[in-house]
Parts: C-alpha cells; structure tokens; sequence
C-alpha cells in the first residue's frame, strides 16, 4: 500500500485536531540572555568556516511569513498556522554547504539536536520561527526562536535552536536515537523507529 495522498490543512492519518497550542519538551525552559545568544552555522560549510549571528544580527536578517500545519508525534495538530521569522533557506544562502552536505543537525540549548534531509531544511516552508500570528513566541513556545517543518513531525522542529551543523553523512539527533523515527514523515506515520525501512537511517 502507498502513502496517503497529502494535503496541505488536512489532518495526517491518527492525528486529531487541536485549537490551542500545548507545550510540550523535555527539560527546563532556558533563560534567554541577549548578550550570551547567538546562532551559528558550521560543519562542512562550503568556505571552511563557522558563521555565526547574534541576537541582534540574527533579529535584523529578512523576515518572512509562512502559513504551515503542526503535526506533534502525540497524535494532535494545528492546521493553517502563520509562522513568521527566518527562512531555513537564508542561511543556505548566507552560509552555503559544501557540495557533498547532505543532511543538517539543528542544535538547541541543553545540547538537544535533531537531524533533517538538507532537503527538508532547504523547503520553501522552514522556518526559524520568532513569531506565532503575528505575536513573538513565548519562552515556553521556544522564544527566542524555533524551527518549524511543517510536512515533518515537529519533534524534528526543535525549540529554543542555536545552531546547524552540515554534515555529509546521517546522524541520528537526541529522540532519533531513543526510539523516534529518523525520518518523522506523519503522512506515512513515521513515529517510531521499528517502523523504518532499510535506508531510513542510520542503524541504531
């Protein structure tokens, strides 16, 4: 059998409609320090090199608005939601990869990572999301900025990020490597790791 037809603002199989917005994650909220944050790209960078932004360089790069649904691996979600802040894609652009990149690790605080395709990353509808609705998202929501991958589970979207590494082979990130499908796809309801098939990830 194929995967379900997808369709943006439809619900994915097994998931239920949600009207308001749970925080969920595992851990402590961080205290945000503007004179301590900054966001980096780093890994196999097409110079060699790290980029890094502080939070006021990070606030001034373009902002863009996106409209994409929020799948959680707990079964609900949020359809039609408008995220506004820095397009994933940006900075493949202010800090290209090296040719032969073919996944990302995107880093948050407390060590936590989660691994995407670099094609999911580069997607028109990723997003380091500051805002929810027009309104900045709260410390608990990932204030002062979140990624938001919108045709993945959002476990794969990690709150409070300060960085991407490029790397040119797959590494499982934090709940990759506690049970969590590598790839996260909730079209083909890809919550759990026994469900992979050969070459969905790295073995465990």
């Amino acid at each position: 059998m194929g995967q379900p037809e997808r369709h943006e603002g439809e619900l994915p199989p097994g998931q239920r409609l949600q009207r308001g917005w749970p925080v969920t994650h595992y851990g402590p909220v961080p205290r945000f320090k503007s004179d301590r944050w900054e966001f980096q790209v780093f890994g196999a960078t097409a110079d060699g090199e790290k980029h890094a932004w502080n939070h006021e360089e990070f606030s001034a790069l373009p902002y863009s608005t996106i409209v994409g649904d929020f799948h959680c691996v707990t079964k609900f979600s949020m359809l039609r939601v408008e995220w506004g802040g820095v397009a994933a894609s940006a900075f493949l652009e202010l800090a290209p990869p090296a040719p032969e990149v073919t996944h990302v690790m995107v880093w948050a605080e407390y060590g936590f990572s989660s691994n995407l395709r670099l094609a999911d990353f580069a997607d028109d509808k990723s997003i380091f999301a500051t805002h929810r609705g027009g309104e900045p998202l709260t410390a608990e929501h990932g204030f002062p900025a979140r990624l938001i991958v919108p045709q993945l589970y959002a476990w794969k979207g990690p709150k409070w990020v300060r960085g991407v590494e490029y790397m040119t082979a797959d590494r499982r990130g934090f709940w990759e490597e506690r049970g969590y499908h590598n790839i996260g796809d909730p079209w083909g309801e890809q919550r759990y790791s026994y469900q992979e098939l050969p070459g969905d990830g790295p073995e465990l």
